[in-house]
């Protein structure tokens, strides 16, 4: 007879899920606004292990707190990071198949793809916390101007992507630090906007 052991709750996985999104985000944003360098490769090794895999294993932890959308949201986001880190990374050997005009079309489509599944996201969040609720606002729009701007390769409409991705960026450390930051820890509580149910 093999004896059982109660189940031990696990910590909040939330606020690294976001934290490796964030950064992730923003480094690859700096580049998309053409402020630091126009080429993405240094976000490359963020895109496999801190957007890619850390937060999939928050995907994966989330799915053992029983929040289906943190579990969608974390999981899928990590494989968007993985599968553009694959993109970039010569090994693949995904972008050298393409010519410039007709990679920037693909990953017009691909950018088009996620726009659509981040739009199904956002739905999800009307009734959530208003700073969730405006992370994936921003992404959405961050998302959107990609998708048009590789569709139609205007440097233009994707350096303002740059620019919502950085604040896509910011609002997600704020999720994460009003996670992390609480009565128990801190002296301060930062806000996030919680919407009262109707009685």
């Amino acid at each position: 007879m093999v004896a059982e052991y109660p189940s031990k709750p696990i910590a909040n996985p939330a606020p690294l899920g976001l934290s490796g999104f964030a950064l992730t985000t923003f480094v690859l944003s700096l580049v998309n606004t053409g402020i630091a360098t126009n080429v993405p490769n240094i976000v490359v090794g963020l895109a496999f292990f801190y957007g890619g895999l850390v937060q999939l294993l928050a995907g994966m932890w989330e799915f053992k707190c029983g929040n289906v959308f943190g579990a969608t949201a974390f999981s899928s986001y990590g494989g968007f990071w993985l599968s553009f880190a694959a993109i970039l990374s010569p090994s693949f050997d995904i972008g050298s198949a393409y010519t410039d005009g007709k990679l920037n079309t693909a990953l017009g489509f691909y950018l088009l793809g996620w726009t659509i599944f981040t739009l199904i996201m956002t739905l999800g969040t009307l009734r959530a916390a208003r700073a969730m609720f405006a992370l994936f606002f921003m992404l959405s729009i961050t998302f959107l101007l990609l998708t048009i701007g590789h569709f139609g390769s205007i440097t233009k409409v994707n350096n303002a992507a740059g620019w919502f991705g950085l604040i896509t960026a910011l609002i997600a450390w704020y999720n994460a630090a009003a996670a992390i930051i609480t009565r128990e820890s801190s002296y301060i509580v930062l806000p996030v906007g919680h919407v009262k149910e109707n009685a």
